[in-house]
């Protein structure tokens, strides 16, 4: 279908700006024909069925807008954690605030150095799955990042990794406009955790593609705070082969546009894929989770886990989707997404999806959103619990579901205290 001319106009106006990055004839030919996927789809618009709910406007424009810096002595996230680090400051590596990426059990890199070696096994990944996830929605933003990502991770697992690995994203200047790409392969038996937090810039794209071998188990935790006027994209390609495992779980406060895009692919037998997300906003704050969970083999199993706590004005989305392909019997379908209203000027949109085409499943899903239990509310105050205090445990209770699918308790114990914090700085 031909582009609209506002379309193919804003799409050009992007392109001409942007430059692709040196590297060897495969890394070259791969970000050319990125370039030539965003060209032909054309960049995303309000009148696109995925992006109706999303105004995508200032994540497609030419420059990020101007976001301030936000300045806070509390201890960031993680920080308790053995792990280690790898720090970006403005979508550039920072060597000296990074740990040494010698570790056992993974090989790390940066992206620019690996897209510079003329053998490299990031050859057969890189844009691979991101290509794979084009279809049957257009993910142009994923395919602008194949295309133009200035650096990033290249990361393969080999063994059990014995401590996460933390990706940190620093930001000193007010308009950065940031584009990382990662390529993570867990091979077979591989064990990794990784961890993602910082503001990373004032609009960030970044597109993570994982391939998760046979009985190999990936976690992922991600905390997206701090920053009030921040713009944000990141989409997760992910591939699953038998009985492996990929958990992500991704927390969300404050930023003016959040958009998480999760591509899952199950294509090995008895594999298990659970995606969720907990988001806090107040005021001025969108964010949306976009799931599709394609299960494409025997036995498999995937839950999709999503709490939004929202109020003065802030604004939820959730787009999810399980297709259940022909041959993928057997198949544990979960979906939830549920909205905790906490005022009238707050809103949740949802879209939930299934398309089934085999017969011995189990798959169900369901979306609400309401308001705290005045009946819950009046138990609590009746023994002496002040009504904030009250309504803080009320949340809690409500975004425990999305919470227990951290693996590790550690993890899961900082996480909650970042949303205790929030909401003892946004009570009313």
């Amino acid at each position: 279908m031909a582009l609209t001319h506002a379309k193919a106009g804003a799409t050009e106006d992007l392109l001409n700006v942007l430059s692709i990055q040196t590297g060897a004839a495969w890394a070259t030919q791969a970000r050319e024909k990125a370039r030539a996927r965003v060209q032909a789809m054309g960049l995303p618009a309000r009148r696109d069925e995925y992006w109706k709910y999303t105004d995508p406007k200032t994540l497609t424009g030419v420059g990020a807008l101007n976001a301030d810096l936000f300045a806070t002595d509390e201890t960031l996230v993680f920080d308790q954690i053995d792990r280690l680090k790898i720090v970006f400051v403005d979508g550039v590596f920072d060597e000296d605030a990074s740990d040494d990426l010698s570790l056992s059990g993974i090989e790390i890199e940066r992206l620019a150095d690996a897209t510079m070696a003329d053998i490299h096994w990031a050859k057969d990944m890189y844009g691979a799955l991101e290509s794979r996830g084009q279809s049957p929605v257009e993910r142009p933003l994923a395919a602008l990042n194949s295309a133009f990502a200035t650096d990033g991770v290249v990361i393969r697992v080999t063994g059990k990794v014995p401590k996460p690995v933390s990706l940190i994203y620093q930001r000193k200047t007010t308009n950065a406009d940031v584009i990382l790409h990662h390529i993570i392969r867990v091979e077979k038996d591989g064990d990794l955790t990784l961890l993602e937090n910082g503001p990373a810039a004032a609009r960030f794209n970044c597109v993570t593609e994982v391939e998760v071998a046979d009985k190999a188990l990936f976690n992922h935790v991600r905390a997206q705070g701090r920053d009030h006027q921040r713009r944000v994209v990141t989409h997760m390609f992910a591939r699953l082969g038998t009985e492996s495992v990929f958990k992500s779980f991704t927390l969300t406060a404050n930023g003016a546009l959040t958009r998480n895009e999760a591509v899952l692919e199950l294509t090995g037998d008895n594999a298990i894929a659970h995606v969720a997300g907990a988001a806090m906003g107040d005021g001025d704050f969108l964010q949306d989770d976009t799931v599709f969970v394609t299960h494409d083999a025997v036995g498999c199993e995937s839950r999709q886990v999503f709490k939004k706590v929202l109020r003065n004005g802030a604004t939820g989305v959730f787009q999810g989707k399980i297709l259940v392909k022909s041959g993928a019997q057997k198949t544990d379908g979960y979906q939830i997404s549920q909205a905790l209203l906490l005022d009238d000027d707050a809103q949740f949109l949802a879209k939930p999806e299934l398309e089934i085409y085999a017969d011995d499943v189990v798959c169900s899903h369901g979306s609400t959103s309401g308001e705290i239990d005045e009946e819950a509310l009046f138990y609590f105050r009746s023994r002496g619990i002040p009504e904030g205090t009250a309504q803080d445990l009320l949340v809690l209770a409500f975004l425990a579901e999305a919470i227990a699918e951290i693996e590790d308790q550690t993890i899961a114990n900082d996480i909650l205290s970042r949303l205790e914090g929030w909401l003892g700085r946004h009570r009313t």
